[in-house]
Parts: C-alpha cells; structure tokens; sequence
C-alpha cells in the first residue's frame, strides 16, 4: 500500500483500529497520548509528532516500509536512464 498523505495515513490507523475493537480511548492509552492526539492523527493533521505515530503504528501492527518511487529523473535533474545506458552503448559497438 502506497500513502503520500496525513490523511491516508490517518484513515490507515482509524480501520487498523477499528478491526482491532480499540476504541480512540483504548488506543490513547496504550500510545500514552490523548484521546484528542488520536483523533487529529485519525483525521490526518499533517502537524503530530512523528515519533507518537511510529508508535502508534507500532502498537497497531502496522510495519513502515519506506522506497523511494522510480522515475526517469531524480529531482536534481540527472537522467537515470542515460546513465543506465551508457555502459550498454559502449559495450555493443556499431558495426559498420
């Protein structure tokens, strides 16, 4: 599963809650954050501290994998692609 927002992260842990029967309170307590932390988290505020929603995660059962998304450019501007291949042109010399 891919998340690129607060917001899919925040419904991630609402349903992963829910399915557990974990109330907002329950969780609260086990994270040892407020009932009102939790709820910010479930509706995606991009401000909570990162260290309580690994933990949160933690307490869930949720594992974070982390990859970096493939493209043909990186943001710096250098072309993934051509450096790729570059070393196939000069092993495969044109034949006249």
């Amino acid at each position: 599963m891919i998340l690129r927002a607060p917001k899919e992260i925040g419904a991630l842990i609402r349903d992963r809650r829910s399915k557990m029967h974990l109330s907002q309170h329950d969780l609260a307590r086990k994270v040892r954050v407020s009932r009102a932390w939790i709820i910010a988290l479930e509706q995606g505020k991009p401000t909570v501290q990162l260290g309580l929603v690994l933990q949160t995660l933690r307490e869930l059962g949720i594992a974070l994998h982390v990859g970096v998304e493939a493209s043909g450019r990186s943001d710096d501007g250098i072309d993934i692609d051509a450096i790729v291949d570059s070393p196939r042109r000069n092993r495969n010399p044109r034949s006249p």
